[in-house]
This record gives C-alpha cells, sequence and structure tokens, in this order.
C-alpha cells in the first residue's frame, strides 16, 4: 500500500514566514500591541486563536481577537500575487508521487490563502488531497491534521512521513505516531526541531530531494 508523504506548507514548501512575521505585527500594532517580531516568528504555524493567545495571554481582551485575526489575513492577502516556493518544492512533490507516495498538505491555510499557496508551489498534479484549517476543530500542535491527512491518504499513522518547519508541526506528527521530517527553510534552529521530535532534519526541501533516496522516504513504489 502507497504511504502518505505530508506536507507542511507556510515555510516548508513556500518561503512566507516572514511575511506572515510582518503581517501579524502590523495587525497587532493596529491593534495597540507591540509585539517584538521574533515571538511573533517563533508561533507561525500555530492557528490564528492559539497564536494570538501565546503572544498576548490568555487574560488579553478576547474581544480583539477577530479583528487582528482579519487584519492580518487583510494584510497578507496583498503577497497573495506573489507568494514564492522554495527551489524544488514542486519537483519533490512530484517526485513522490512518481515513487507511489500520496501527498497530502496539512496546512493551517484555506480558503483563497490555500489557494494562493498552492499556485505558487504549482504541483497540483501531485496532491493527493489537503488538510486545511476549515477541516479540523484543532490546529497544530493537536494531531488533528495530521490525522486527517492520514485518513485522507487512506494509510495508517506507521506508513506516512510528515514534512514541516515549526516545532509545532513536529509535535503535531509525534502525537499522531507519524515520522517526522524537518527543514531549517522556516527559521527555527536544528536542536528546537529535534529536542520536538524530528528523526532528520534537511537545510530545506531541496537538500530534502537531493537525498531523497536516503531520507525517510526511501525508494517505495506504489
Amino acid at each position: 500500500m502507497a504511504g502518505a508523504a505530508i506536507f507542511d506548507v507556510d515555510g516548508t514548501l513556500t518561503d512566507t514566514n516572514h511575511l506572515h512575521v510582518v503581517a501579524w505585527w502590523e495587525a497587532f500594532r493596529q491593534a495597540g500591541h507591540l509585539v517584538p517580531m521574533s515571538d511573533i516568528h517563533r508561533a507561525v504555524g500555530l492557528s490564528s486563536g492559539d497564536l494570538i493567545e501565546r503572544l498576548l495571554g490568555a487574560d488579553r481582551d478576547a474581544e480583539e481577537d477577530s479583528a487582528i485575526s482579519g487584519a492580518h489575513k487583510v494584510l497578507y492577502g496583498t503577497y497573495y500575487d506573489r507568494l514564492p516556493a522554495f527551489e524544488g518544492a514542486s519537483a519533490l512533490l512530484r517526485a513522490l508521487a512518481e515513487r507511489g507516495w500520496r501527498v497530502v498538505l496539512a496546512t493551517s491555510a484555506s480558503g483563497p490563502e490555500l489557494t494562493a499557496l498552492r499556485r505558487a508551489v504549482d504541483a497540483d498534479d501531485a496532491i493527493w488531497d489537503t488538510a486545511s484549517s476549515s477541516d479540523v476543530a484543532e490546529g497544530k500542535p493537536s494531531p488533528e491534521p495530521v490525522r486527517l491527512a492520514c485518513e485522507l491518504a487512506g494509510v495508517r499513522a506507521g506508513d506516512a512521513v510528515f514534512v514541516g518547519d515549526s516545532v509545532w508541526d513536529m509535535e503535531a506528527a509525534g502525537r499522531a505516531g507519524v515520522r517526522s521530517v524537518a527543514v531549517l527553510s522556516g527559521g527555527i534552529p536544528r536542536a528546537e526541531l529535534e529536542r520536538a521530535g524530528a528523526g532528520m532534519v534537511y537545510q530545506d526541501v531541496g537538500e530534502l530531494l537531493a537525498h531523497l533516496g536516503d531520507s525517510a522516504f526511501g525508494p517505495r513504489v506504489s
């Protein structure tokens, strides 16, 4: 049976983490909160609600959340027509599909944002399915997105590999019982990713593609 190659998108397949940081920083500023960009960077990958709570605290005025999240969405949306994919992203997805892996995206993006990201990656022919934030009750580090990705691919957790760039990605994979591969392209240090459970770490998806035969994916046929 084919395995599932599950991918985060922001920071993994697309060079978009720092665009999110700037958009979140401005959204917080507009609401009267000066949040350090370094703190925002480490929270990227969480759902909007979890990110806001992590950065402003549980005792914040939660009535501001929708306005802050909405501002971020509008600000980030100005980049939709020029989101950059990492070199090798589309080639990696196609190589895995050709080897019999069912490629599933597990992302906190949805709607027009997800459409823009898929357009940037330009590998729809290799993508089996997508588990977006609209499809789950809880985002990463909850295992729910990864478990849904396995379900969509029709495989057990032991037959899946998750590739991501954040601590939240690694924790979600671990909780779902899925092997994890990390990339450094999202800006999180190797040591933090390994502490969070990363089984293998690569500089980016281009390096993973170059060493695919020796990676967690290895030679595989459908």
